[in-house]
């Protein structure tokens, strides 16, 4: 699975038309946070794992640069789909994994999206279908069976500065960028209807993440989630290759999907705008939507 899977697991929420708002109140209550509102009803519940100190070549990470994920209940007629992606150390996966089997939740990919991190981190995609609230009482079980913080942590502070170009990163991108906890992140969407178990997903959920991670004098720890079609992904490779830029995943996140998408996770420590240049060739190679606005 895609969308925005690196900035604190995240939970979202995509209701019916006919959703009632009780249901969403029912929903912040289970899963302990109010939702921010996305296109398409969409109620975007944010898990960063602030617990972990997790670093790569270096570098800290920062809960919103690689240390999150995501999940949405998906309407399907009476009944909801959930899709997720729940960032787990090794040692935590077997209960998780078994608190949410009891629950109707299913795992469709089990790897990691960046290597060599110290200590390891591992992604746990899941799908189910059912009641919603049954769904996220599930969900809620298998999150407390590992450390993922269940309360609200603090606010980063809003409008803090980020220590980097950020219109010119937006201008070669073509995207506006935002910072998440001292991240800049950018959410890039393919142009395809992209279907599961024969129903439409809104188009964040597969989505593209770009993300920055500020290292003084123009320099950033770049990391992200790129969704392709099986004839991208050696043009893509190779075009991330040409920018030194280190591929370390490709994976499927999910079993069925039409077209059939591969995610690509890469890795470096460079100059941003070089690293910025070398990710607008690879958009330039793929099907996606052009930016709102």
């Amino acid at each position: 699975m895609g969308g925005l899977v690196t900035c604190g697991l995240t939970v979202a929420v995509v209701h019916a038309q006919t959703g009632s708002p009780l249901e969403g109140r029912q929903l912040e209550q289970i899963l302990g946070r109010a939702p921010a509102v996305q296109p398409g009803n969409v109620l975007r519940f944010a898990f960063p794992r602030s617990d972990l100190q997790v670093s790569l070549d270096g570098v800290a990470l920062k809960p919103a640069l690689a240390l999150g994920g995501w999940a949405a209940f998906v309407p399907m007629g009476k009944q909801t789909m959930l899709m997720g992606d729940l960032v787990l150390l090794p040692e935590e996966i077997p209960a998780v994994m078994s608190k949410l089997q009891e629950g109707g939740i299913r795992q469709e990919a089990l790897h990691n999206h960046l290597a060599g991190t110290a200590p390891s981190v591992l992604y746990m995609h899941i799908v189910g279908e059912g009641d919603p609230l049954v769904l996220a009482k599930a969900l809620r079980k298998g999150l407390a069976a590992s450390a993922t913080p269940l309360t609200v942590p603090p606010s980063p502070s809003p409008g803090a500065r980020l220590d980097l170009d950020t219109e010119t990163l937006d201008r070669i991108l073509g995207y506006r960028g935002r910072n998440n906890g001292g991240v800049l992140q950018y959410a890039v969407q393919r142009a395809e209807t992209i279907r599961e178990g024969g129903m439409a997903i809104p188009p964040q959920v597969m989505g593209i993440s770009l993300n920055f991670q500020p290292l003084g004098g123009g320099r950033a720890a770049a990391t992200g989630d790129i969704a392709l079609i099986a004839s991208e992904v050696n043009p893509i490779i190779r075009t991330l290759r040409s920018g030194n830029i280190a591929v370390t995943a490709l994976h499927s996140h999910t079993l069925d999907e039409e077209p059939r998408l591969f995610h690509l996770h890469f890795w470096t420590t460079a100059d941003a705008t070089s690293t910025a240049r070398t990710l607008r060739s690879a958009l330039d190679r793929l099907n996606i939507r052009k930016p709102e606005g």
